[in-house]
């Protein structure tokens, strides 16, 4: 018997209004806080990226987040600091809506199997990191092909100024692109090799989003838009349990010094802004730290191949080149005997940096559009 007051259409209608609300709410989230963060995910991503496949100059190494900064910006200006953003930020919110959407589901899953005890009616930490991990291994799977898009753009330019004397296939005219198209063997004719070696380097465009997607494909398959999947399930699934578990736990603890140890309200309810922010803020780098060694290789995995792209010189070493994706834990190991511990947290320190203020801004608006919604 019901004891509600609720009938099975009232509680549907509820489920989809909610659902409604955390797609909506989320997107806005992940939109915000994708802008404010990218200049600083791009930087880590290419300094990720250099360990495994440095550039054939050593004096276009980057020494740090901050040089990586300055050197784009003074190389590509500031559309090169927002290289490749109108993917993640169409990604970010398709991933902060699914990702908030199952940490729901996943928290009245939880509720349906381990009802909270009426003297403590909200989930516990260690109950909502369960839910969190859940929400981050279903999002992981929305998240990889994205990033791997991102990844890609990102590093794009880094290898353009080398010796590397052959450019990309893709960045050569359309018309000897459509040329190889229709013709496979001109590929691989010495004729193909003089062409490419004087192209002008002017008005050469990286491929773009589309032309991204299309290569990874014809290259690898569509299983080929999940590589380093291995690394971000980790990253996510450890990395979210963290984000939420520690959000709520000082947001618990904001919330029990202003109202007193009996608040029978949930934390998202009643927080004031500065408390939503600080304990965003203190989330987001508990939730880069859990699992950034993971990151560091998936994002090694999701470059080496457009790196190394651009050190062919000529189209039969680029039939020559390896096709098979590297590894998960072969990069790892890889990494770690190269560069040690070090060389796995590169970029860490500005990763946090970023993820101090973004994941501020998403609970702040988060929890607040949440209450103004109801």
């Amino acid at each position: 018997m019901r004891t509600d007051g609720l009938d099975s259409d009232d509680e549907s209608i509820m489920s989809l209004r909610d659902s409604v609300k955390e797609i909506a709410i989320g997107s806005f989230a992940g939109m915000v806080s994708e802008i404010i963060e990218y200049p600083a995910d791009l930087a880590k991503v290419r300094l990720q990226a250099q360990l495994l496949t440095p550039p054939t100059d050593p004096s276009q190494i980057f020494k740090g987040p901050i040089d990586c900064l300055q050197t784009t910006w003074r190389n590509e200006g500031f559309r090169g600091l927002y290289r490749g953003l109108p993917a993640p930020v169409a990604g970010s919110m398709v991933e902060t809506a699914a990702l908030f959407l199952s940490y729901s589901y996943f928290q009245n899953l939880i509720r349906t199997f381990a009802p909270p005890s009426s003297s403590s009616p909200q989930l516990t930490v260690p109950q909502l990191g369960l839910a969190a991990a859940g929400a981050g291994f279903v999002t992981s799977f929305i998240l990889t092909p994205i990033e791997l898009v991102k990844c890609k753009m990102q590093v794009q330019l880094m290898n353009t100024s080398t010796n590397a004397r052959v450019p990309p296939i893709h960045t050569v005219p359309k018309a000897v692109e459509r040329l190889v198209r229709t013709t496979p063997s001109v590929a691989s004719s010495p004729i193909f090799d003089h062409i490419l070696r004087n192209t002008p380097s002017e008005g050469r465009r990286p491929p773009g989003l589309v032309e991204i997607v299309r290569s990874t494909v014809a290259t690898h398959g569509v299983r080929g838009l999940w590589l380093g999947h291995t690394g971000t399930i980790l990253r996510e699934t450890g990395g979210t349990a963290s984000w939420f578990a520690v959000k709520e736990w000082v947001a618990g603890k904001l919330l029990e010094r202003r109202l007193g140890p009996n608040r029978t309200t949930r934390s998202s309810d009643s927080l004031l802004t500065w408390e939503s922010a600080f304990a965003g803020a203190v989330s987001g780098a508990a939730c880069v730290l859990a699992l950034y060694p993971a990151d560091t290789v998936k994002s090694a995995v999701q470059t080496e191949e457009e790196l190394l792209s651009h050190r062919f010189s000529s189209s039969r070493e680029r039939k020559a080149a390896p096709t098979k994706p590297p590894s998960f834990y072969r990069t790892f190991v890889k990494m770690y005997t190269s560069h040690g511990v070090r060389g796995l947290y590169a970029g860490c320190g500005m990763t946090v940096l970023r993820a101090v203020p973004s994941s501020g801004v998403v609970f702040v608006v988060y929890d607040g559009l949440s209450a103004w919604i109801g």
